[in-house]
């Protein structure tokens, strides 16, 4: 059963990206190699669409990227262990009406993502999502012209 992250966009209410079992249990494996972690999704060519995951901090993000989530991986009880999912601005243009879901199946993980070597990759699973439901209707509210 999927996860959904934190919502952390300003005035939104609904999670825009979620988790699979699979990509959760890679996660906590991969936490326990390296420590904290993030994601980056790219708008790039090559692993574009290949959601690339770093040791916390190894990815440098800026006013380019969009924060679009928060995960808490930790099991039941254990404290907290925040991986955030990140996407450049350019990329969120295009999907900013979709729901992401990160899976984790068989196969080689792209460039420097730190699943690589452990015979899994990570890949997004998108669907259409309702924006209006995710975000709250700010016409005629007071300041609003």
């Amino acid at each position: 059963m999927p996860i959904d992250a934190q919502v952390v966009i300003p005035g939104e209410t609904r999670s825009r990206v979620a988790l699979t079992d699979e990509a959760l249990a890679l996660l906590r494996m991969l936490w326990d190699k390296h420590g904290p972690l993030m994601f980056h999704q790219s708008g790039g060519c090559c692993d574009g669409s290949s959601p690339m995951c770093y040791p916390a901090g190894d990815f440098l993000t800026s006013d380019a990227d969009v924060l679009l989530g928060t995960f808490d991986i930790a099991e039941e009880g254990a404290a907290r262990q925040a991986v955030d999912f990140w996407m450049s601005a350019e990329q969120f243009e295009y999907w900013s009406h979709t729901h992401l879901t990160v899976d984790a199946v068989p196969g080689r993980g792209a460039g420097f993502s730190v699943e690589a070597p452990e015979g899994k990759r990570f890949l997004i699973r998108s669907r259409l999502m309702d924006v209006t439901a995710a975000a709250p209707d700010v016409r005629g509210a007071p300041g609003q012209t």
